[in-house]
């Protein structure tokens, strides 16, 4: 196997790996944010792997394409911010559920799974931990701290 081709592989495989974690984390997360982070992975994924083909082939091709997802991208998180801030702006939270308004008419209502209710903040059975005092200074003999022969 050449070098350039070795070259290409593992380049193909960096791409092809961004773009499964993208894709995995755009179809198992609700936060739109995360969703929108998870797309640019993807879109990152698959420009690597389009200057990969474009520095094998030697062409420009690859990285003009490049240039024009970067583009893309661009606009992709402007619009993004602005579904976002609108979102969250409407409903006081991101989760993509409330998104359902703008289903189509024939599709019915997405329920969310009832959650087990967390238990109040004030009744505990263990207490919580503390961590000490500032200020409260330690138990250690002089000798270990003005004497230090290895300095």
């Amino acid at each position: 196997m050449s070098s350039e081709l070795a070259l290409l592989n593992n380049y193909l495989i960096v791409g092809a790996m961004l773009f499964g974690i993208g894709m995995i984390g755009f179809l198992s997360r609700r936060n739109m944010i995360v969703m929108f982070l998870a797309l640019e992975i993807m879109l990152q994924g698959v420009s690597l792997s389009l200057v990969a083909w474009g520095r094998f082939h030697n062409d420009f091709g690859g990285q003009s394409l490049t240039l024009l997802i970067v583009a893309v991208a661009a606009c992709e998180a402007a619009l993004a911010l602005a579904l976002v801030l609108m979102l969250f702006d409407r409903r006081d939270r991101l989760d993509i559920t409330d998104w359902q308004l703008l289903r189509e008419a024939n599709q019915p209502p997405y329920y969310d799974e009832p959650q087990p209710a967390a238990p109040p903040l004030g009744r505990r059975d263990e207490p919580l931990p503390r961590l000490p005092l500032a200020g409260v200074r330690p138990d250690v003999p002089s000798d270990e701290t003005d004497f230090r022969p290895n300095v």
